[in-house]
């Protein structure tokens, strides 16, 4: 209901709570069906591989040690995958029942080049913590430390400002980006398997 009249497509991130066990992924009929898709362009489910967080939807085998180079964490990233059961298979059985019909561009009420996002709500000490005019990392950016503090709370020039001056910039937390990259690409080839 707060996303409505919204002006740009939007959907949820992260759908499939696997608290309590087994996965019923019940909230996608909703998401998909008309709760929902008038407002939301749909949902991305966390998350496509079995680690230790029992969110995956497939395995590539039981975890090993974890200073197998095949595997990430201790978990196998190589072979033939095999669905998390039953979630995998509860997913499978929601979406067989749905027919998502999606929303043209043309029904938008603006034009394409006049769709813009509301502003980010700005960084506050007791709520959000994002800085919303920071720059999204690319392609090829590497993981460096952060700036650290003095004992007396004066801090160095922070990573966004060396980023800024060389405009290559670096990227903390480069192995979450990796991973939901490749989350992403396995959640995309498994919708395109659904379809």
């Amino acid at each position: 209901q707060n996303a409505t009249g919204y002006n740009i497509p939007i959907f949820i991130s992260e759908t499939g709570c696997n608290k309590p066990m087994p996965r019923s992924f019940d909230d996608q009929a909703s998401i998909f069906g008309s709760d929902m898709a008038n407002t939301w362009s749909g949902a991305i489910v966390y998350e496509w591989i079995e680690e230790a967080n029992n969110y995956g939807l497939i395995s590539y085998g039981p975890k090993v040690a974890a200073s197998d180079t095949a595997a990430v964490g201790g978990y196998p990233r190589s072979g033939t995958p095999s669905p998390v059961s039953p979630d995998y298979t509860n997913l499978q059985n929601h979406w067989s029942t749905l027919t998502p019909t999606g929303v043209k561009l043309s029904a938008y009420t603006a034009s394409t080049g006049k769709l813009s996002p509301p502003a980010c709500p700005t960084s506050t000490a007791s709520g959000w913590l994002v800085n919303g005019n920071a720059k999204l990392p690319s392609l090829g950016q590497t993981l460096a430390p952060a700036a650290t503090a003095s004992s007396k709370g004066s801090s160095t020039a922070t990573a966004s400002a060396s980023a800024s001056a060389t405009g290559g910039g670096t990227v903390t937390g480069g192995k979450e980006v990796a991973g939901m990259g490749l989350g992403l690409i396995g959640v995309m080839l498994g919708f395109i398997v659904w379809l």
